[in-house]
């Protein structure tokens, strides 16, 4: 996905288990959790395996 959104989304990932507190405060409960945030705000947040095309559809909704 970072691939296909370069330049257009930013996209990262949050090792958990050395980052706890942010897990928490994003309440991130399992793994995987994807969360997209427009603004500075969730926009959309899927848990578990979510198919890519899912995901391609909501990072559009959001941009």
């Amino acid at each position: 996905m970072a691939n296909d959104y370069a330049g257009k989304a930013k996209v990262g990932k949050l090792d958990v288990d050395s980052s706890r507190d942010w897990a928490m405060k994003l309440d991130i409960q399992s793994i995987p959790t994807v969360m997209i945030f427009k603004g500075g705000k969730l926009a959309k947040k899927f848990v578990g395996i979510v198919r890519k095309s899912d995901l391609a559809a909501a990072l559009d909704g959001a941009m």
